[in-house]
This record gives C-alpha cells, structure tokens and sequence, in this order.
C-alpha cells in the first residue's frame, strides 16, 4: 500500500514539475536508500546559518549518513559526483555538524554519502557512494554500490 503511495505522489511530482530533475533525483535516491537498509530521518535540511544544505540524513546501521544526491540527464560531461567539490563539501560538513549537534549525535557516528544518478533511459542508473568524503579535506576511498 505504501509503496503505491510513493509511486503515486512521484507520478503527480512528474507531471507538475517536469524540469524538476533534481527533485524527481532526490526522490529516487530516498526510495533506493530505503531498500538497501537505511532510515531517512530528513530531507532538505538547511542549517540556520545558511551555509550549507543536505538533500538527505539517513541512519545506516549505526552510522548518520549525510547525503547529497546529483542527478544528471546523462553522463555526456562526466559522472555526477564530480560535481561535488571541496567547496559543496565544505558547505554539506558545517550543515552536518549543525545537525548532529543538534540531534545530540556523536560526531564520529557520521558518514558523507554521495548517491550519483543518471536519468537517461526508461532506468535510472543509480550509484550509492559510500564514505565519498571525510570530516575534512583528506580523501576516502568511497564504496561504490550500483
């Protein structure tokens, strides 16, 4: 029944918002996280300073995972992750730290997703990075899960 519900609001959100890629991506990246085991406990949260949005904050296991979600028509000028540069990341760690202070979550619970989705076609590719970027500017080794 639920199910039913979400594929019904996402047909209304098609049809009243065509140009809206990154709403209809960001709506594809909740419902793929909810199937792979996770809890999205916010969407869209903006720190009140301003300086930073998350698209989604989701437990996984017992990690809070901050997600920013990047969806693209196709893959013409590169994978859509790569739009997530120092500067983005930067904005989504002081969001990050904005809420988890707030929800009184230890820090070292926290984990930077990023889920890359590619709209070209009847089926979106989607691709789950995990751990794609640290608390700082050092890099990770992201876990691709397709």
């Amino acid at each position: 029944m639920i199910s039913w519900l979400y594929r019904f609001a996402d047909a209304v959100r098609r049809y009243s918002r065509k140009a809206d890629q990154g709403r209809l991506g960001e709506d594809l990246a909740h419902r793929y996280l909810r199937g792979h085991g996770c809890t999205v406990v916010a969407r869209n949260y903006r720190a009140r300073s301003g300086m930073g949005e998350i698209d989604l904050v989701a437990w996984h296991g017992g990690k809070l995972v901050f997600v920013e979600v990047k969806t693209r028509a196709t893959a013409d000028f590169g994978a859509p992750e790569r739009a997530v540069d120092l500067e983005k990341q930067a904005r989504i760690r002081r969001a990050a730290r904005e809420y988890a202070r707030r929800a009184g979550v230890d820090w070292s619970k926290a984990r930077f997703d990023i889920v890359s989705i590619v709209a070209a076609g009847k089926r979106p590719q989607i691709e789950w990075l995990q751990d794609a970027f640290g608390e700082d500017d050092r890099p990770t080794r992201a876990a691709r899960i397709v």
